[in-house]
């Protein structure tokens, strides 16, 4: 197909209205001008959105597919999240809830560098789910952070994530904290091989500072021996972590952070559907990973929500690289097993706080993770 379609919920009275409302958005999105005025010819019959579809779900709600030509988009996602949800987004009643990208989409907007396949590569753990711990808390000494990371990173854990509150604070700056956090997980790798271990631990460094550092700081994580950095593209945008994605000489995985994100889906009637924030936009954008709240946690994502997000993250027919989710905020470890029947083996399961009651004992906590999810 020529054109991709991205396909909303609708708030309307009866077809009429239903109709109307996706004309409007098809108007908002592109041209932004009144029906009547818009130029025959290139602009009208390629620039313009076109409505597909609109089909009734249930009383007052309407699907509409819309579609749009690449040339609306150009080459850069900033525009392209325009074109998807841009004026849209401040009409009552418009929620963006499924994206089917086309050739053109795929080629400009390649997504991860790595995906499912790739993390599999990186970490030498060919089948089963990811044991994830975060380290935390904020306000913690790099020392003490570095601590975590070697002991977990040696017990066995795939992927030792920062907390996303560890930003460039004085008491554990960005710098001197990534060094010590690098250099305890290349340790604890190291240790493993001579063991004869075949996977390793890869440290991801939650990148802080300004938003005009976000690729300064990801390459100096990179210099300084981390294995991936964690992003949140609710505060630095989602163009900064794609254009991390498609640099040369950047070429570490990418862990996406929900934070400042819960206003886009929270609402049943306006924003993103969940399974297209946290699928479809975060492959379309670079993130290898894509981190969301889990259900029964604290911050009430519903069983079918977070079912929506993994299956997007694992769509063969989505935009790029098919990725990991990764389940977290509030869980422990009686709830692993549960967990794993929901999600299975492609899912990097995410325990924070939890873990930190078993102290200097904590590796004892990754063991139990690996073992819930292998049993």
């Amino acid at each position: 197909m020529d054109r991709f379609e991205v396909t909303y919920r609708l708030l309307a009275d009866d077809r009429n209205d239903a109709e109307g409302r996706a004309e409007n958005i098809a108007l908002e999105d592109t041209v932004e001008i009144p029906r009547d005025v818009v130029p025959h010819g290139y602009v009208e019959d390629v620039v313009l959105g076109r409505v597909e579809a609109v089909t009734q779900e249930s009383e007052g709600i309407w699907l509409a597919r819309i579609s749009y030509h690449i040339d609306a988009v150009g080459c850069e996602l900033p525009q392209l999240l325009n074109v998807v949800l841009g004026n849209a987004s401040i009409l009552a009643g418009v929620k963006a809830i499924a994206i089917a990208p086309n050739a053109d989409l795929r080629a400009r907007f390649p997504g991860a560098r790595y995906g499912v396949s790739g993390l599999r590569t990186l970490t030498g753990r060919r089948a089963g789910g990811y044991v994830c711990p975060v380290i935390k808390p904020q306000g913690s000494s790099p020392e003490k952070l570095a601590r975590l990371c070697y002991l977990t990173a040696r017990a066995g854990a795939d992927i030792v994530k920062e907390d996303h509150g560890l930003a460039n604070q004085d008491a554990a700056p960005f710098r001197t904290r990534v060094r010590l956090c690098a250099d305890a997980v290349n340790r604890a790798n190291a240790e493993r091989a001579d063991a004869g271990e075949t996977t390793q631990s890869l440290y991801f460094a939650n990148i802080g500072g300004h938003g005009d550092e976000v690729r300064e700081l990801a390459l100096f994580a990179q210099e300084a021996g981390a294995h991936g950095i964690l992003l949140i593209p609710g505060l630095f945008g989602f163009d900064a972590m794609n254009r991390l994605a498609q640099d040369a000489d950047f070429t570490l995985p990418i862990m996406a952070h929900p934070s400042h994100l819960g206003p886009y889906v929270l609402s049943p009637d306006f924003g993103y559907g969940h399974g297209m924030l946290f699928g479809d936009l975060m492959r379309l954008s670079g993130a290898d990973i894509s981190v969301f709240p889990n259900h029964g946690g604290r911050f009430g994502f519903s069983v079918d929500q977070c079912g929506e997000i993994v299956a997007r993250c694992h769509a063969a027919e989505g935009p790029g690289r098919a990725i990991l989710p990764s389940p977290g905020g509030g869980m422990s470890l009686d709830r692993l097993a549960d967990m794993k029947r929901l999600y299975g083996e492609d899912c990097v399961y995410l325990l924070g706080g939890s873990l930190l009651r078993f102290g200097d004992n904590i590796g004892e906590a990754i063991g139990q993770m690996r073992a819930a999810l292998d049993g």
